[in-house]
């Protein structure tokens, strides 16, 4: 499912239109990437999902092609975990 199939999903099962709906979903994706950008908060959705800023090590690396040893430097990554409750749907498979 993609983001346009989502919102209209959503607007199906709500009664809401599909504008209104597309309005929140890209709100909450502002407020989502503000909070990881910021990385100093998390967002929690309780038992649905986690979204936080995670620091990645400088470390050693290796081009495939050539085999060259890199340096690649430290940086930061956004990490999106599963709650127990979407965990719990996904191997239910309900």
């Amino acid at each position: 499912m993609n983001k346009s199939e989502l919102i209209e999903t959503i607007a199906q099962r709500t009664g809401q239109s599909k504008a209104s709906v597309q309005g929140v979903i890209d709100t909450f994706e502002e407020i989502a990437g503000d909070i990881v950008a910021k990385g100093k908060e998390t967002l929690v959705i309780p038992g649905f999902l986690k979204f936080e800023q995670t620091k990645r090590a400088a470390r050693t690396g290796r081009n495939p092609q050539t085999g060259e040893t890199i340096q690649v430097p430290a940086s930061n990554a956004a990490k999106v975990s599963a709650g127990s409750k979407l965990k719990a749907r996904a191997k239910s498979g309900k």
